[in-house]
C-alpha cells in the first residue's frame, strides 16, 4: 500500500512536471532575409493580431541580440544560427568566396559532384559539404534518428545550411521552372508531395500585379524615391507594380510578395507530405523567407515597398503559426523568429541628409593599390588576384618567388588601405591568425570571421554608412546592401512562441550564436561539433 502511495506520488509529479515543462513534438526556425530590428516596431500599428505581434505580444521577445563576427551576409548568418558558432569554425564565410586551389570564385553550397534533381537546370548541383560543422538539426538526428528534419527557402544556401548533412529533404526555387527542386546529395527524385504540389503551386501560377495592401494613408513611406531602382519596364520605383507585363520572369517573381505566400503555402503543405509532428521524438522544420532581401537590395528599408512587402510577410507569418496550433497546440510546437542580417540605409540617402555614408568604388582602390605596388616593389607580375568581400586574394607564390616577403606586402597592402577615404580599418593575415597585434571590438569581429584557407590575405572593413560597389556607375547610387559589422546590419530581431510562453521582453545581451545552443536545451541533446554559444536563459527557464 505504501509502496502504491510512493508511486502514484511519482507519477502525478512527473505528470505535473511534463505540463510545466512541455518538450514540442515540432521545432520550426524561422529566419527572415534581410529584417532590420526596428520593422517590429515601425510597422506594428498595421500587423495583425496573429503574426508578428503574436511574438510581441504573447511571446518571448530577445531585443538585445546582434551578429558577433564579420561578414554579415546570407550564407554565413544561417550556417551560424543553425550551428551556434561563427564562419572562423564552420567555414562559411561568405555567400561566395575565391578559391585558391581552383583560382576561381565559388558559391558556398555549390557542388558539381551532385545532380539536379526536379529540373533540368544546374540549380541544383548543391551540398552542404562546405559546411566544415555539426548543425543542431544534424544533432536531432544523430540523437533520435526517427526525428525528421525538412528545410525550404527561395535561395538554395538558405534551405540547405538550415537543414545540414543529414537533413531529409531540403528543397529551394528552381528560375528556370519556378518550381522547388533538391539535390542528389539528399534524394534521388522529389518526393510525391512536392511533385504535386509544384503541378498546382508554382511562379506561374501565382504571379499576379502588385498593389498597396492598405490605402496610401497608412504608410510612412514616400513611394517615389531616386534611391530605388527601377525594373526593367517601369518608369518610376512606385505602385502598382504589374509583374505579368513587366516581362522579369522568375527572376521578378522572387522579388515580389508572391514568394513569400508561394513558399508559406509548401511549408503547410509539408506537414503533411513528411508528416510533421506525429512521432514520439521531436521534429525540425526550417524556412527562410528571401524575398525581402531580394527587393530590400534594389529599394533599401525606407521604401513603400519594403514596407507592404511586411505588412503582407505579416500575413503569411500569420497563416503559418494559426496551421501550427490549429494541429498541433501551443504547447506542442517551439517557433523561433530572427533573420540572417538587416541592411546599411540607402549611403547615397544619408549623405543627401548630411550623415556619415558614402561609396567606396573598388575598381579605383584596386588600381591604385596596384599601382602602389608596382612602384614600391617594382615586380613583374600582378600580385593581387581578385578581391571579394572585402578581401583581397594575393598572388603567394609570385611574391615568395620574387623573393619578397608576404607579411610585407600584406602590411604595405593595409597601409595604403588605411591612406584611403571611407576605410575604417585593415587587417593582415598575420595579425588575424595569430592575433598580432591590438584587438579591439572590429577586429574581434574579423577574426570570427576569418578562416586561413578561405579568406584573403588582407581584410577591410568600412567606415559606418559606407558600401564597397564594383565601379561608379549611374545605378551604384540606387539599391543597399549588407555585409558590415555595424548595428544596422548586426542588430536583428529573435522572437519565441509555443511551450510555455508567455509575454517576456529579454533585454540581455545575447549574440546570434546563442540559438542554437538555447534549442541544444530544449531538446536535451549534446552540444554539436564547433559550437561556440551560450544557451539564452529566458528561453529555458521554467
Amino acid at each position: 500500500m505504501k509502496f502504491s502511495l510512493i508511486l502514484l506520488i511519482h507519477c502525478l509529479s512527473l505528470i505535473a512536471y511534463s505540463q510545466r515543462n512541455p518538450k514540442p513534438k515540432l521545432i520550426v526556425g524561422i529566419v527572415v532575409d534581410q529584417m532590420c530590428y526596428d520593422y517590429l516596431y515601425r510597422f506594428q500599428p498595421h500587423f495583425s493580431n496573429g503574426g508578428f505581434n503574436k511574438f510581441l505580444k504573447k511571446g518571448l521577445n530577445c531585443r538585445n541580440v546582434v551578429y558577433n563576427y564579420v561578414p554579415t551576409y546570407t550564407g554565413p548568418g544561417h550556417a551560424s544560427i543553425y550551428t551556434g558558432t561563427t564562419p572562423s569554425n564552420h567555414g562559411i564565410i561568405g555567400n561566395e568566396w575565391f578559391d585558391k586551389d581552383l583560382s576561381t570564385v565559388v558559391n558556398c553550397v555549390s557542388d558539381p559532384k551532385y545532380a539536379s534533381v526536379g529540373t533540368n537546370s544546374s540549380e541544383g548541383r548543391c551540398s552542404p559539404k562546405n559546411l566544415k560543422t555539426f548543425t543542431i538539426t544534424d544533432q536531432l538526428k544523430l540523437t533520435y534518428p526517427k526525428s525528421k528534419v525538412v528545410s525550404m527557402s527561395i535561395k538554395d544556401r538558405s534551405a540547405i545550411l538550415p537543414g545540414g548533412h543529414l537533413s531529409d529533404g531540403s528543397y529551394w526555387f528552381d528560375y528556370s521552372s519556378g518550381k522547388f527542386i533538391t539535390s542528389g546529395f539528399f534524394e534521388e527524385k522529389l518526393p510525391s508531395w512536392l511533385e504535386d504540389f509544384n503541378r498546382l503551386n508554382n511562379a506561374s501560377t501565382y504571379t499576379k500585379k502588385w498593389d498597396l495592401l492598405f490605402d496610401e494613408s497608412f504608410y510612412s513611406s514616400a513611394d517615389d524615391s531616386p534611391y530605388e531602382m527601377v525594373l526593367t519596364g517601369k518608369e518610376k520605383p512606385t505602385f502598382p507594380y504589374d509583374f505579368p507585363n513587366l516581362n522579369g520572369g522568375t527572376s521578378y517573381f522572387t522579388l515580389s510578395p508572391f514568394a513569400n505566400t508561394l513558399l508559406t503555402d509548401l511549408a503547410i503543405s509539408s506537414l503533411d507530405g513528411e508528416n510533421l509532428g506525429k512521432r514520439e521524438t521531436c521534429d525540425f522544420l526550417t524556412i527562410s523567407y528571401s524575398t525581402p532581401d531580394i527587393l530590400g537590395h534594389s529599394f533599401g528599408p525606407y521604401s513603400r515597398e519594403i514596407e507592404d512587402m511586411y505588412y503582407r510577410l505579416d500575413r503569411e507569418i500569420e497563416r503559418l503559426i494559426n496551421t501550427l496550433e490549429k494541429r498541433f497546440g501551443k504547447k506542442n510546437i517551439a517557433v523561433f523568429l530572427t533573420a540572417d542580417h538587416a541592411v546599411v540605409p540607402v549611403p547615397q540617402m544619408l549623405q543627401d541628409l548630411s550623415l556619415p555614408g558614402g561609396y567606396i568604388f573598388m575598381d579605383n582602390v584596386l588600381a591604385s593599390l596596384k599601382d602602389a605596388l608596382s612602384s614600391h616593389y617594382k615586380h613583374k607580375k600582378e600580385w593581387i588576384l581578385t578581391e571579394e568581400n572585402q578581401q583581397l586574394y594575393l598572388d603567394i607564390e609570385n611574391i615568395t618567388n620574387e623573393g619578397f616577403s608576404l607579411n610585407e606586402v600584406t602590411k604595405f597592402l593595409k597601409e595604403n588601405l588605411l591612406k584611403m577615404d571611407g576605410i575604417k580599418a585593415a587587417f593582415t593575415q598575420e595579425e588575424l591568425i595569430y592575433n598580432v597585434g591590438f584587438e579591439d571590438e572590429w577586429k574581434a569581429m574579423v577574426r570570427k570571421g576569418y578562416n586561413y584557407n578561405r579568406s584573403g590575405e588582407v581584410v577591410f572593413i568600412v567606415e559606418p554608412g559606407y558600401l564597397t560597389k564594383s565601379t561608379d556607375l549611374p545605378k551604384a547610387h540606387q539599391g543597399t546592401s549588407h555585409g558590415s559589422s555595424f548595428n544596422y546590419d548586426a542588430h536583428v530581431p529573435l522572437l519565441w512562441y509555443g511551450l510555455n510562453w508567455g509575454k517576456k521582453e529579454v533585454f540581455t545581451p545575447y549574440e546570434i550564436i546563442d540559438i542554437a545552443p538555447t534549442l541544444v536545451h530544449l531538446l536535451n541533446l549534446q552540444r554539436p561539433g564547433a559550437m561556440t554559444g551560450k544557451p539564452i536563459i529566458e528561453v529555458l527557464k521554467k
